[in-house]
């Protein structure tokens, strides 16, 4: 598989259900970091970087309504990368029993990577990868 995509599935239980009876938009983009963070794990495979954090979550598009007992299935993917930093877009489908996927959410990540340093503490780091 591709190091520069990645695919998660979550299914929506009771406790991530909102007043209105639809998935909580917290826990939608909670998913979408982890979508993400596995992406951005591949890329980093044999890298010096010791794992990769979110630096700003660029822009969430809330399309379609998520209900309880459907599965939300993420396709992440790799847009770039600079030094330090990865754009990553992720796409959320959700899909109900009696329902075809429909794309409920996207989203535009960076994430990026880090190292521990002697004291203990994450700083940037380059990865020294690149994107084909």
């Amino acid at each position: 598989m591709s190091q520069n995509i990645a695919k998660y599935s979550q299914f929506v239980m009771p406790d991530h259900i909102n007043v209105v009876g639809t998935l909580f938009g917290g826990q939608m983009i909670a998913w979408i970091d982890l979508a993400a963070a596995k992406v951005a794990h591949r890329l980093l495979k044999g890298s010096e970087a010791d794992g990769a954090v979110t630096r700003t979550i660029q822009e969430v598009e809330f399309r379609e309504p998520v209900y309880l007992g459907d599965w939300v299935n993420f396709t992440a993917k790799i847009i770039s990368a600079g030094t330090t930093s990865i754009h990553i877009e992720v796409k959320a489908y959700a899909e109900g029993g009696k329902t075809d996927p429909r794309l409920a959410c996207l989203a535009s990540l960076v994430m990026v990577s880090v190292k521990k340093d002697e004291n203990g503490k994450y700083t940037k780091h380059p990865h020294g990868k690149t994107i084909n």
